[in-house]
């Protein structure tokens, strides 16, 4: 009965834990930023299935993992040569909230608005929750396919996390001035949504889910109740990842949190790691690392962008591989991340320097997260 209950009370840690615990883990870089290098046209993105489409669909570099799958599977080749420990999904936007952007009229054009009745619509769209759960499942499975070809090729584990971007909605704030209480879209139907693609994205076959860039935090709670739902109803369990996108102040964007206020509103999930990404240029970026590795008991990220925007670099970034690679060594040798790469203008030269300048730098301590307890 003793070694039963011993037994019991066993938990399962994370093959990827495992991996943090001895080394600063790489991630990926910009999906969008290196599709960019592939010179991509309108037709391109399109292809025969999306031929007709009445909008524009280049922006919606989702749709890449449907039409170019031999461009995505290379790119995510060169960020695993690169050194990437961890590859993401490429389904940053695809939700069918996301995705409704591309495929639904817009009412404004005639004098309306979007609202919850417009989003009640979009949620109960079967084209785009086809579409939603298609690009989610697909971009998983590319993903995997060569996390683990990689895998096997170099004896070292590679990871596959699935990227939960944020939505061009808010529930956090009001679009219409005039109306400080109006919300375009219910906490549900976030909800909702967020659990297709991660239904989607499970599978397809990811080891985590990672919530990313958050610039509002009510729009990332919906996405982690969504997650908790998907795990309980389904039975199963997989490491959580939270990645937000802070200001020059070090606030959260539209939800304003503070850097320690946005952990204590997360730490409550548990995550594999939390971290920023995004936003600011490693540099400006520091500080505010800095106070979420002092505050934070779990693994701490970060991918930043490479610096800011520059529409006459070649990436639209400003800063050149080296000067990643010096910067994230600097937040390495700090003691503040167990996990880097980049986000915005890093392609996987940006990242191979990101690796080679952590090679053999301790990784930051941190507590056992339990998995699947």
């Amino acid at each position: 009965m003793a070694a039963m209950e011993i037994e019991m009370t066993k938990t399962k840690i994370h093959p990827l834990e495992e991996v943090l615990q001895k080394k600063i883990v790489i991630i990926d870089g910009a999906m969008g930023t290196t599709i960019r290098t592939y010179g991509m046209k309108e037709a391109d993105i399109r292809g025969e299935r999306f031929k007709d489409a009445p909008k524009d669909l280049l922006n919606n570099g989702d749709i890449f993992s449907l039409t170019q799958e031999k461009m995505i599977g290379d790119i995510h080749r060169r960020f695993l040569e690169a050194g990437a420990d961890i590859i993401e999904t490429n389904t940053f936007g695809a939700t069918s909230i996301a995705q409704s952007e591309f495929f639904v009229e817009d009412p404004r054009e005639h004098g309306g608005r979007k609202d919850p009745e417009f989003y009640q619509g979009v949620i109960e769209d079967k084209f785009l929750g086809d579409l939603a759960w298609e690009i989610n499942e697909q971009s998983a499975r590319q993903c995997r396919e060569w996390a683990d070809r990689v895998a096997n090729a170099t004896g070292v584990q590679r990871f596959v996390a699935g990227a939960v971007g944020p939505l061009t909605v808010s529930l956090s704030n009001s679009p219409d001035a005039d109306d400080p209480g109006f919300r375009v879209v219910t906490f549900d139907q976030v909800k909702t949504a967020y659990k297709q693609q991660v239904r989607g994205l499970i599978a397809g076959g990811v080891d985590t889910l990672l919530v990313e860039t958050i610039f509002d935090s009510l729009n990332a709670k919906a996405a982690l109740v969504a997650i908790r739902e998907v795990f309980e109803e389904d039975k199963l369990e997989l490491p959580v990842q939270i990645s937000a996108a802070v200001g020059r102040g070090g606030e959260t964007m539209i939800s304003a949190q503070t850097v320690e206020a946005f952990w204590t509103a997360m730490k409550h999930v548990r995550p594999l790691s939390i971290g920023l990404n995004c936003s600011l240029g490693p540099d400006l970026m520091y500080p505010f690392l800095e106070e979420l590795a002092e505050k934070s008991d779990v693994a701490v990220s970060a991918y930043p962008n490479a610096g800011l925007p520059n529409p006459l670099s070649e990436t639209g970034f400003d800063l050149k591989p080296a000067d990643m690679g010096k910067f994230l060594g600097d937040f390495g040798r700090g003691g503040l991340i167990n996990i880097a790469g980049g986000c915005c203008g890093n392609t996987p030269e940006h990242i191979a320097a990101i690796a080679k300048a952590l090679e053999g730098v301790e990784p930051r301590a941190f507590g056992r997260i339990e998995v699947g307890a």
